[in-house]
């Protein structure tokens, strides 16, 4: 039950556990991305900082209206939004091969989705919401790359997808560039169970393109697979997914166990139907049951272990290890 990964390269926004170069030269706090920084290659970027604003700075903010969107430094009245653009392409021209993106949330540069938008440069509430000038270029560059902010790192689900697909897609790309159909076989096997959670009618057509029964080309195969893969992992498993692969795996120990060890694993299970535990309950039962069997169908599932062990991390406020409250 014991895997190992490949190391992905992901682009952060600089002012995230890098740098103090916020426009009032704060550094932000984020012990998801302090903790990713042992099991990823960061590649940090200020794109305000970098494209000229310096730090300190006048804030800058995206202002709407019939003429489009703009961002500007209400402070000088500037319009940054070429020298942001130009920046942004200039900067992913330059970026080798990457495997994702934490960009800071709410940002007019570099959020994503959340980011207010202003009727104009002057004080007033916003008008909408919308995605940073950076962003945008890191979205319409990379649309099927794993990016998030790390305000929504902080949801444990929304974490838990991001990793899983970040490591997924990092550990295709060495599949896709060794073109060896063999090595994509083992990759299908592997992550059989994960995709099944994620979307069980594609996981099936996924097994029909490692097939190849027409006998096309690997570079045409592995091209198929992965944007299968990347549509088949667009969205998180449903809870109800996730409880039709745990009790799939179960069926290679039924007739191992005694009665009170299969109660003892659908207790697990109906808990987290009802959302009274995580999926790790169930989930640690049968990987208890794998390496007690030996069971080899199920050993190598990256459905027991889609990222590191060490990055499934609880609040520290829910754990006996945490911050004493009684103190």
């Amino acid at each position: 039950m014991v895997r190992s990964f490949v190391t992905p390269t992901v682009v952060v926004s600089r002012c995230i556990e890098f740098d103090h170069c916020r426009w009032n030269g704060d550094m932000i706090t984020s012990h998801i991305v302090d903790r990713l920084k042992e099991f990823v290659d960061f590649i940090p970027v200020c794109a305000e900082m970098e494209m000229g604003l310096g730090v300190p700075r006048d804030p800058i903010r995206i202002v709407g209206g019939k003429a489009g969107e703009h961002l500007i430094q209400p402070a000088t009245g500037r319009d940054v939004s070429d020298e942001m653009t130009l920046f942004a392409e200039s900067f992913l021209d330059t970026l080798p091969p990457v495997d994702g993106f934490i960009l800071k949330n709410k940002s007019p540069s570099c959020g994503v989705k959340e980011v207010k938008v202003y009727a104009g440069p002057d004080k007033g509430g916003s008008i909408g919401k919308t995605d940073g000038f950076f962003a945008r270029a890191v979205l319409a560059r990379y649309p099927d790359m794993p990016v998030e902010d790390e305000g929504r790192l902080r949801n444990m689900r929304i974490r838990d997808h991001f990793l899983t697909r970040l490591y997924t897609f990092s550990e295709f790309q060495t599949v896709q560039a060794s073109e060896r159909l063999n090595a994509l076989v083992r990759f299908h096997s592997e992550n059989k169970l994960m995709l099944m959670a994620h979307n069980q009618t594609l996981e099936r057509e996924m097994g029909r393109t490692v097939a190849n029964p027409d006998r096309i080309a690997p570079a045409l195969v592995l091209e198929r697979y992965r944007e299968q893969l990347i549509h088949a992992l667009s969205t998180a498993p449903r809870y109800t997914a996730n409880i039709n692969v745990l009790l799939h795996a179960s069926g290679y120990f039924r007739d191992r166990l005694n009665h009170e060890e299969k109660a003892f694993f659908l207790d697990a299970v109906q808990k987290y139907r009802e959302g009274r535990v995580s999926i790790c309950a169930p989930k640690n039962i049968l990987k208890a049951w794998i390496v007690r069997f030996g069971e080899e169908n199920l050993d190598n599932q990256t459905f027991f272990a889609p990222y590191p062990d060490q990055l499934m991390e609880l609040d520290p406020l829910d754990l006996d290890r945490g911050r004493d409250l009684w103190t």
